[in-house]
């Protein structure tokens, strides 16, 4: 992608199956490995990669018939997926005034910033060790 994102050359995605398409409209605030239990059961993996932008530099570009939510019981950010494929597309309140969540592995193009620090670390799974890569590293266990 050359430049950054904006309403004009906005970065896109999609879920697996194309029925939803995303779209972010400015940079990623940050980005960054989430070593909880709720994205190694979301995604079937030990980490999720992200990036943060703000809600209101985010929108859902079609598709948004085939989105559901699902919303934690605790304070956790609501998880937003395509019905069709089951592809995991953002967190967050697309249309509030926080930010969202958005899953790198559905985008369309480079995300402009790299991975910049890892949270959760205490959750991280035994069999797969949270490399030494020189990101900060945030502890904690949660969503166990």
């Amino acid at each position: 992608m050359a430049g950054s994102p904006s309403p004009e050359t906005p970065l896109t995605g999609t879920c697996n199956c194309g029925a939803v398409r995303i779209e972010v409209l400015a940079p990623f605030e940050t980005a960054g490995y989430c070593h909880c239990r709720r994205c190694q059961r979301r995604t079937g993996t030990g980490s999720s990669l992200g990036g943060i932008v703000a809600a209101r530099a985010f929108r859902v570009a079609a598709g948004a018939e085939a989105l559901r939510v699902w919303r934690p019981p605790d304070d956790g950010f609501p998880k937003w997926f395509c019905v069709h494929c089951g592809g995991h597309l953002f967190s967050g309140e697309p249309d509030g005034d926080g930010t969202v969540g958005v899953r790198f592995g559905v985008l369309d193009a480079d995300p402009g910033i790299r991975p910049q620090w890892r949270q959760w670390v205490d959750s991280a799974l035994p069999w797969e060790p949270v490399p030494e890569d020189g990101l900060p590293r945030y502890g904690g266990s949660c969503f166990a």
